[in-house]
């Protein structure tokens, strides 16, 4: 309805989860993409890094109930022009879309001070920024276990082989160190993965 109101902004789509998003936003009307963080199926952060790898000039944005400087520095990494949260999605969103449009960047007032404060303090220490240890398969394989997939259901939605996703649960849970799909569940809940 925001969107709507703006006389020079159109909807084009809407969808219900990363891979649909990722499918609708390589359309040649789509000019900015409005993608939630947490989506069923594929994170946006996922949606976002391939939206980028396979349409470098399709502008991003990501829109976040996460006031978080790990999830706001992801999607910057991952290609988003911006990053505004949902709490006030009403007063910033049209001001972030006019500002991706000009190819400028859109943080919500406050982001900057807990991101230059930490990487003050680790470049202090000499410290590099942290990675997270998963790949991007690796996270979608544990978003889907934290979701009851089968390794089957699994195999089938990230187009690989049954035998793939055994191996990348083994490889994810060795790197993490943890033993069971609990763990995993609680893990891709902590980290954003999927919704408690």
């Amino acid at each position: 309805m925001v969107l709507e109101a703006q006389p020079d902004m159109e909807v084009v789509a809407e969808v219900g989860d990363g891979a649909a998003a990722v499918n609708r936003a390589l359309a040649e009307d789509v000019d900015l993409a409005v993608i939630d963080i947490t989506m069923p199926r594929m994170t946006g952060l996922h949606a976002a890094r391939e939206l980028h790898r396979r349409r470098p000039q399709l502008r991003i944005l990501m829109l976040s109930m996460h006031e978080n400087e790990r999830y706001l520095y992801e999607a910057l990494k991952a290609g988003a022009s911006g990053y505004v949260l949902k709490t006030v999605a009403d007063r910033d969103l049209v001001e972030a879309i006019r500002a991706a449009m000009r190819g400028e960047r859109f943080l919500y007032p406050g982001a900057m001070t807990p991101l230059i404060e930490g990487f003050l303090h680790r470049a202090r220490q000499d410290l590099p920024i942290r990675e997270d240890p998963l790949t991007p398969r690796e996270q979608e394989v544990v978003k889907l276990v934290a979701e009851v997939y089968t390794n089957k259901q699994i195999a089938e939605t990230l187009v690989i082989s049954e035998k793939t996703v055994e191996r990348h649960r083994a490889n994810i849970l060795d790197k993490l160190g943890m033993r069971d799909r609990v763990e995993l569940t609680r893990y891709a809940i902590r980290r954003g993965l999927v919704e408690p």
